[in-house]
């Protein structure tokens, strides 16, 4: 066996030296794409320019040390360093962060993120070899204390570099919240097997819920009784290019739209069939409903070239082109939550990346501002314009301030990952900040307790309960007055 030592080794160099002149050269021919792809990355952005370079300057000098024989060990090391790096990059990516940028060139932009991942790994294998042929006279022993702590160094380093990028997008504000301690208590919790899911209505014993994935039917919890249904919905239009159909159940109607195909249905939930009511009138980002024949939508104007607000009602269409702050770009910066309040019977519009939020009347006519206790009042966002596919993203250097909303009388919660003066970030918690309408002001804010490692995806707060989507479980909390 020992004979073919050396010929393993040498493939496994071989490999090595395509695997990184490979990604270096194809970084090399579409430079600009792999910057900016690196300054979309959650660990990367701060660092972008430089580690573009350093990163096609060390794979094409590791391939070169591989093609000598008196520099194949340090190759060997270095190559298993990289590849560390690369696979503990990628775990964080999967598993640790809530955006997931663009691939980085080279073999990585053929593959998704988990196919990579396994990729890399084999390659690590290849690499842990490699280097113990090099070292074949070494025990056993030294051998093994010395690879780990390569790999350690590997792993902390990434790591580190995660835990600074972190830091600094959590760490920057000057407000102070002011808590309620256990406002909210946990009473039960329900396994829905899917991260799809989203609260789509509630009354005083039902709970709808529906999913993404699974848009044509509806989970209906009683959480009085602790009983679910399965209930499934039907449409008089099936043959649309339908791409993310929302549902929406309120009294005694439910609703279902897709503003890529610019369609409306409504139905009664006592048959649960549902009818057309608008096609082709407009093509929508959201949609809410006022009442069962007029709905507020939030849209892209190609008039005035950014997003606003409109009136929907049996087949006429109303839109305020002045709705809308736009200063930048008029798309990303107007992004927002649009919830409609039947209490007050006005239309609340709360902005993603500053601290405003817009109330309307049930006409679209009168508009009133208030703010949020974060400082940000300028948005700050981090556009990424990708050649390829001529599209703008949004990057991790985007300041979100305002992540969920929801509303229930003359209160609107909003949900941020952002922290106050003298916080620390708690893990297995999300903060949820409460305002007054009709003062116009900050009240107090509130911890909800789950999972920990889990991320809160939708709420909503229906008398003293509040309902709360985390990944694939449903909590339900008793909130004390």
């Amino acid at each position: 066996m020992r004979r073919y030592f050396p010929f393993i080794q040498s493939l496994i160099c071989y490999l090595f030296i395509v695997l990184f002149v490979y990604a270096a050269v194809s970084k090399l021919i579409d430079f600009e794409t792999f910057q900016t792809q690196l300054g979309q990355s959650p660990l990367l952005a701060s660092y972008a320019i430089p580690i573009s370079y350093g990163v096609i300057i060390i794979e094409l000098v590791v391939a070169l040390l591989l093609m000598f024989d008196r520099f194949r060990k340090l190759a060997l090391q270095l190559s298993l360093l990289l590849m560390v790096m690369f696979t503990t990059y990628i775990v964080i990516i999967l598993h640790f962060t809530a955006f997931t940028p663009c691939s980085c060139g080279g073999v990585l932009e053929k593959m998704g993120w988990t196919e990579h991942l396994f990729f890399n790994g084999v390659f690590v294998g290849l690499a842990l070899i490699g280097i113990r042929i090099a070292n074949n006279s070494q025990i056993w022993k030294r051998y093994i204390i010395q690879q780990f702590f390569l790999i350690l160094i590997g792993i902390v380093s990434v790591t580190i570099l995660y835990g600074l990028s972190e830091k600094k997008s959590q760490y920057n504000n000057a407000f102070t919240r002011k808590y309620i301690p256990h406002l909210a208590e946990k009473q039960t919790t329900l396994n829905l097997e899917s991260t799809g899911y989203y609260i789509a209505g509630i009354d005083s014993c039902y709970l709808y819920l529906a999913n993404t994935e699974t848009p044509l039917f509806l989970k209906r919890y009683d959480y009085l009784a602790n009983q679910i249904k399965d209930i499934k919905l039907e449409i008089d239009q099936y043959n649309l290019p339908y791409k993310r159909v929302i549902t929406e159940v309120q009294t005694s109607y439910f609703y279902l739209g897709d503003g890529s195909v610019g369609i409306l249905f409504r139905g009664k939930i006592d048959d649960w069939k549902a009818k057309t009511i608008s096609k082709g009138d407009v093509y929508y980002n959201q949609f809410v409903v006022a009442d069962s024949s007029k709905f507020g939508i939030a849209t892209y104007s190609t008039k005035v070239k950014a997003n606003v607000l409109g009136l929907l009602s049996e087949h006429q269409l109303q839109l305020n082109y002045n709705s809308l702050e736009k200063k930048l770009d008029g798309t990303f910066e107007s992004d927002g939550t649009l919830l409609w309040n039947s209490q007050l019977k006005k239309f609340i519009y709360v902005y993603y990346y500053k601290n405003q939020y817009l109330e309307f009347d049930a006409e679209l006519s009168e508009m009133k501002t208030g703010n949020t206790i974060d400082t940000i009042s300028k948005v700050q966002i981090d556009v990424g314009y990708y050649k390829k596919t001529k599209q703008y993203k949004l990057g991790p250097q985007t300041l979100l301030v305002n992540k969920l909303a929801s509303i229930y009388g003359n209160q609107l919660y909003i949900s941020t990952d952002r922290l106050g003066n003298f916080e620390q970030k708690i893990e297995g918690t999300s903060v949820i900040d409460q305002y007054d309408l009709v003062n116009k002001t900050y009240t107090h804010s509130f911890y909800l307790y789950h999972s920990p490692k889990k991320q809160l995806r939708n709420f909503t707060i229906y008398k003293n309960k509040i309902f709360a989507i985390v990944d694939h479980e449903l909590y339900i909390y008793n909130k004390r007055k």
